[in-house]
Parts: C-alpha cells; structure tokens; sequence
C-alpha cells in the first residue's frame, strides 16, 4: 500500500487533493490490474499536509466565483474546439495513410517533413518526393528481378573444381563481387581482411584399413578430409551409432557395448559432424568414420564429403577474439576442437566394411540405404579398423566483401543480407545460388533507390563471407572484430545459403521476432511450382511448429546466438530425398538442375522473399519485429516445467522465481506495444526509441552472466551449453529418471542463470529504470 500526497498550492491556497494507491498484482503477469481510491482532502480537513509556516505568512486567496466559471467554461470550449480540429485532421490523414498501406487507395499524397529543429523550434513542414508505399514498392520489387541474371552469376562457377578459401579461385571471386558491388553503385564498397589457421590436406590422402589376422586391407584413401581433425593413427574396434546422436549413443549402452578404444562409425544427418564427432570423444572413442547415407542406385555411392569437426564457429586458434592483421593473441585453442582423428568414407566402403562385421545387427530404425547394416563385431571376432590422418596446418589470408545501401533516415541501424562463396568443390547448390541471389537483390535495390525515388529509412548491407566451409569463420571473425556496435546496429541478418536444394518442401530457421514478417511475407510471394497459390498455402498455417533450430554450420548461428541479433534462413527441399552433392566435389550446377527443372524460379522465389523481408525493415516506420512471440515461447517453456515442481521442491528449491521473470516479461512486453500504439509516428525521436527497445530484445537473451569467450553462444534459447533454457529442462527430466545424478549446485545455477537473463530482458524492454517491475 503506498500513499501519496500532493500539495498545489495556489499562490499560498490550500493542498488539492490527497490520493491513495493501492496496487494489487498478479504472479503470471496475464491480468495485472491496478486500483486506485482517491479520498477528498476536504472530508478528512482542509489543512492536512500543509506546513505550519504558510498558515502564518500566506493569507487565504480571494476568489470572485462568477468571474472564475465564465474563465472555467471557455477555456474548456477552446480545448473542446481545437482538439476535435486536431482529431478530425488526424484521421483523415492516417486514413489516407492506411488506405495506401494496404494497397487499398490512392497513394498519391505528399508526405511532410515536420521536426523540431536544433533551436527546438519546430520547422516549416516542406514538401519532399512522392512517397513509395509499401504494396508498390513490393510489386517493383518483384518486376525488377531477373531470372536470366541469375543464371547468369551462377554460370560463374562453372569450369572451375574448387573454390577453397584462401585460395586463388576464392580471391578472384571476391574480387569479381567487389567488381559487382562497385557497378551497381552501392553507396560504399570495402572489404575485410582475416588472416585464419585452417587445415588442409597433407601431401597424400588419409587411409582407412581394415585389419584381421595381422593383415591390413586399404578399405578406402579418399580424396576429401575432415577440416580440425587430429593427425594421428589409430586403431579400434568398429561400432556403427547411427547418427551419432545422445539418443543413438544411449541405445549402444543400454545393448551394453563398450566404446572405450573403439571407432565409431555414423551416417551423415540429422546433426552436424562436429557435434556427432564430441559425442563419440565423450564416450571414449579413439577415432570417428561418417558415410553419406545413399546408394549406387541414385550414382552416389562413391561419393565423399568433405568437413570439419570444430564444435564452434570462427577461427578455433583466436577463439572469441577477431583474426585481424595478424595481432598476437593468448596462446589458447577452442575447446571445440575434437582431439581424435576423423575422416569420412563413401558408402561403398561403408558397405563394406559392415560385411566384415559380425556381431548385432542394426535396430529397425537404423537401418540405412548401406545393405548389410550392423552394429559392431562378435566377441570372438578380433577385427579392427586402422584410420591414418596426417592434415596439415596453413595460415591464409581471407577476404569478406562488404557492400551498402545507406538509409535515408537512420543509416546507422541496418539489415545485413550475407551469402557464403567458397567451397570445397564447384559448389554450386552450397554457395553459388547464394551468391547469385546476393548480386541480384544488390543490383535490383540499388537501380530502386537510383532510379525509382525509393528512400530506405535504413541501411541495407550485402555481405560475401569466406571460409563458410571452415563453420563461419569469415561471418564468425566479422562479428568478433565489431562486436561491442554490431548488435546495437544491425537489427536482423538474412541467410541466403543452400536456397536451392530441392523443390517440393520449404525449411524455415528463424527467430521468433520474425515470424509474423515471415508470414506476412509468406502470403504475398506467389509459390513458383504451382500455377497459382502462394508460398504460405506450402507451409500451411501450423509452420512454426515445423521451424528447424539452427545448427553451427549454418553462418546464421553465430549472428543468433552470439550477437544476438534475429536472423532469417531458408530454402527449398525435398523432405526424405536429400541433395546427396552437397559438399561433395559433385555439387555441380549439371547435378542440381537434374534435381529441379525450376532451378532459376524457385531462386528468382528465394530472392523476392530475402527482399521483401529487407526492404520492409528498412522502409516501415516501426520495425516489424514481434517481440510479443518471445512471451509465447517463454509460456510453452513454462509448460513444459511446471511438471517437475514436486521434484524441485523435494530439493528444497523452487521454480517461482522463473515464473515470476516470465510474467515479468509478459507485462514489459503489453507495456512497450502500448507504448507504441500511443507514440506520435511523426516523431522521429520517440519512434528511434521505440525502434531500440525492440531491437535490444533479441540481445537480452544473451546471458550477460558468462564469458562471452568461454562460453561464446550465450542465447538461453538458442546457443549452446549449460545455460541453455534446453539443457535446463533436460537436466529436470533427469532428475525424475536418476535423481542421485544431478548434480544439484549445477541445477541451482541454471535456475539463476535462467532466472535473472529473463528478468533482465524485461527490464530492458520496459525501458527507463524507473519503470522496471521489482516484484521479483
């Protein structure tokens, strides 16, 4: 109960009012109310609160009162007559505004520039261009954009077997992009220089044997290598985890098959290679094989992919620092590196090394397209797998290529549009329909601003990164050198890698700011396989159940969970039909459009998605980012915890603190949209601020209680590692199962880390200090 007293005193009259608040709230934020009693100061005497000093000094005022009602009654006409001026004025103008918005009206109006000035006078309103609304600006879109440019910049790539980062083949394509940029007249063309340790392949092919008896048989020496892996020869007992998953490991310990000393055999999906690589060291694995999952059915079985196994993003020998101009850095290596030799093998030698096995065979479910599937050898059977890696490492200067599209309005916030270029053969579905798309929403935006009077309120910057293949570290190492502006800056990244690997479904990654412009998006963009329909009859209205998390080999990972800046990325695919070329050195332009006969539309499709998404956070006065989606994702969280209250509270713990930040949030985020419905759009000033709390979202879900260099993916729904809101709930589902294994100081920590990042990112979305909830 708090009481509050106010004293007006009229040239020495008597306090007004005295005014009583009392606050009732509720715990899950969903229907605070507040209740207020005001209480006549006249009823309980007219002196209270009224220092004694002014009863001696200040005589009582007099009042003629019919002079005062007359003075009363026409100041309350004039404020009557001008506000209903001023109303009128302002509906008819927003539903001219509204009418063009929708693309419902004429949009013919001549927008005003009226702000204050530096003196704080407000200026003289001036006539400026016809303005560009949003449903023309989408159509010029669409009717710029060119299939035969397309083709035209992935015809690039043709001729040439690899395009290594660091390379000759990687400078002259960056080289031919600066080229690009600088032709369509981007306001500023530059480029960034890293120098990075990568790993190559040594001066011959690692092997793989298969011994028995004391005699070694070559299974296979292929021509491509795992990146990061560790030089070495080892020997072990060959066990086959499916994909490498927890689950997958689990089910061998509950067959109880020992994996100390062993070689651990996978297939390619479902997770990356880095990840199934420390899965198998965590259970005590000597060396790791991965076969792509295909046959000789399809002409792929002979096929091997190259990777890498750093679990991580960037350069693994400057972690968490940029490899700039080759500054001398602390003499540390990632703990993502995997310590063990890995290598991938084609199916072919898959198959055949499963015929030498001769122990289980493989569960139902594990069965892939490789006949003859087993999970390791009989007890009798003394055979072993021998794998020899001798990579080697080289120090390489790498470029990132860097154009821009000022804004008109607010040039220091921008929307970054990124495209991978290099690869470790021709590439053409990995990085060559990226990098036409890139070029062409560069050239076609440009010629907008350049010849059609489009003003971006905000910046667009088009980025080419090198060394994708490496996990992101041309992107990684950017964001590393800028990283105390960028996510200040840039308030969204959109990844136009892998657009084109198939034609029949659509794969989503997104964060949840963005869905409902991915939607909005979704229904206007027309669905190229079919003759008529759009993209969003495809995903169908349940899409976001189907979002796929992001993993570390995609370059918007390190944007999402170590900036903390909300990302985009999509593409076509073909649902249990895989493009198997993909990182293979039979990712061949031949290849893909064998895959697809609508190659060129449905990437003419990628880039008016990437578009559109670009230019209506650059051209909308409010950024269309829902940062309400982030109280429905904390909710669906909260769900899945209130199961393990009882067992939480066993531990002498609670999960009310973690409900009491949810709702915290719930109420920050009703406090801003109403702060925006009832914001002056005209004012630059309130909107610019409005625009940053919303910006500032996806950062405060960085936990700012960890090192951003130990554990650099701080996003407590998206990074990796023990502070994630997932590993929290797995550690929960544990403690029903084992309840002596969990570790209970750990489980304390994470309900804090947890705790205070989402009470943290309320705070911030509330916005002044004096308006944060302190309930918790």
């Amino acid at each position: 109960l708090f009481h509050h007293m106010t004293a007006f005193p009229q040239f020495g009259g008597e306090p007004t009012s005295y005014t009583r608040f009392s606050i009732a709230r509720q715990v899950d934020g969903d229907n605070s109310h507040v209740e207020m009693k005001l209480a006549a100061d006249d009823e309980e005497g007219g002196e209270i609160g009224r220092p004694e000093h002014l009863h001696a000094s200040m005589p009582p005022p007099r009042r003629n009162g019919k002079n005062l009602c007359f003075i009363v009654i026409a100041a309350v006409l004039l404020l009557l007559i001008g506000f209903l001026i001023g109303y009128l004025s302002y509906r008819g103008r927003m539903q001219r505004v509204n009418r063009c918005l929708d693309g419902s009206g004429n949009c013919e109006m001549t927008p005003t520039a009226s702000y204050l000035s530096e003196d704080g006078t407000e200026e003289e309103e001036v006539p400026g261009p016809r303005a560009l609304y949003w449903p023309e600006l989408r159509n010029m879109l669409s009717a710029k954009l060119s299939a035969a440019r397309l083709e035209a910049n992935l015809r690039q790539r043709e001729g040439k077997s690899s395009f290594e980062a660091g390379t000759v083949e990687d400078e002259s394509t960056a080289i031919y992009i600066h080229d690009q940029f600088t032709s369509f007249r981007l306001d500023d063309v530059w480029n960034d220089e890293h120098y990075i340790r990568l790993q190559d392949k040594g001066s011959s092919n690692n092997q793989v044997f298969i011994v028995e008896d004391g005699r070694e048989d070559l299974l296979e020496s292929p021509d491509a290598y795992v990146a990061y892996s560790k030089s070495d020869t080892v020997t072990g007992k060959p066990i086959y985890v499916n994909y490498g998953r927890k689950e997958d490991f689990q089910k061998i310990q509950n067959m109880g098959v020992p994996m100390n000393e062993s070689i651990i055999i996978f297939r390619a999906g479902k997770i990356t290679l880095a990840e199934k690589v420390a899965n198998a060291r965590e259970e005590g694995a000597v060396g790791a094989l991965m076969f792509l999952d295909s046959s000789d059915d399809k002409g792929t079985g002979s096929l091997v992919p190259f990777g890498h196994a750093h679990l991580g993003t960037g350069d693994p020998f400057t972690p968490g620092f940029p490899s700039f101009n080759h500054t001398q850095f602390p003499p540390v290596e990632s703990s993502g590196l995997p310590r063990i030799p890995v290598q991938t093998i084609s199916s072919q030698a898959a198959a055949a090394l499963f015929r030498k096995m001769d122990g289980e065979k493989c569960l139902p479910d594990w069965t892939s397209s490789v006949m003859g599937c087993k999970v390791t050898v009989s007890n009798t059977n003394k055979m072993t797998v021998k794998l020899t890696v001798n990579n080697v490492m080289v120090d390489r200067k790498i470029l990132n290529i860097f154009g821009v599209i000022k804004g008109f309005e607010e040039p220091d916030r921008y929307v970054v549009l990124g495209a991978q270029r290099d690869s470790w053969g021709p590439g053409a579905a990995k990085a060559g329909v990226g990098t036409a798309i890139l070029l062409e929403l560069a050239h076609v935006i440009s010629d907008m601003v350049k010849n059609d009077d489009y003003k971006p309120r905000r910046s667009i910057i088009f980025a080419s990164w090198s060394a994708g293949e490496y996990g992101a570290v041309g992107a990684t190492e950017w964001l590393e050198g800028y990283s105390t502006t960028l996510h200040a800056k840039a308030f969204t990244y959109i990844n136009l890698d892998t657009a084109v690997l198939g034609s029949r479904h659509m794969k989503i990654s997104a964060s949840p700011l963005l869905y409902s412009l991915l939607e909005t998006t979704l229904k206007r963009v027309k669905d190229p396989i079919k003759d008529s329909g759009y993209l969003y009859s495809r995903v169908g209205s349940d899409w976001i159940k189907r979002v796929v998390p992001l993993d570390l080999d995609n370059a918007a990972f390190p944007f999402l969970a170590y900036s903390g800046i909300p990302v985009v990325s999509f593409g076509f695919y073909d649902e249990g039909d895989e493009y198997s070329f993909l990182g293979t050195t039979q990712d061949t332009l031949f290849n893909l459009k064998k895959r697809t006969d609508k190659l060129y539309a449905l990437m003419l499709t990628a880039a008016e998605v990437a578009g559109q998404i670009a230019l209506r956070l650059t051209h909308n006065h409010e950024l269309f980012l829902d940062f309400a989606r982030y109280s429905e994702e904390l909710l669906s969280f909260q769900e899945k915890l209130v199961p393990f209250d009882s067992n939480v509270k066993a531990l002498g713990l609670t999960l009310n603190w973690l409900y009491f930040a949810r709702g915290d949030f719930q109420r920050a985020a009703d406090a801003l949209r109403r702060d925006i419905e009832n914001s002056d759009r005209e004012n630059r000033i309130v909107r610019r601020a409005l625009n940053d709390r919303m910006m500032k979202v996806e950062y405060d879900f960085l936990s700012p209680f960890l090192s951003p260099k130990d554990a650099p993916f701080r996003h407590i729904f998206f990074g990796k590692g023990s502070h994630t809101l997932q590993s929290l709930l797995e550690n929960l589902e544990q403690l029903v199962v084992n309840k002596d294994s969990v570790d209970v100081n750990k489980l304390k920590e994470q309900l804090a880390l947890a705790t205070w990042t989402i009470k943290g990112a309320a705070n911030a979305l509330v916005g002044d200090i004096w308006n944060t909830d302190n309930e918790i």
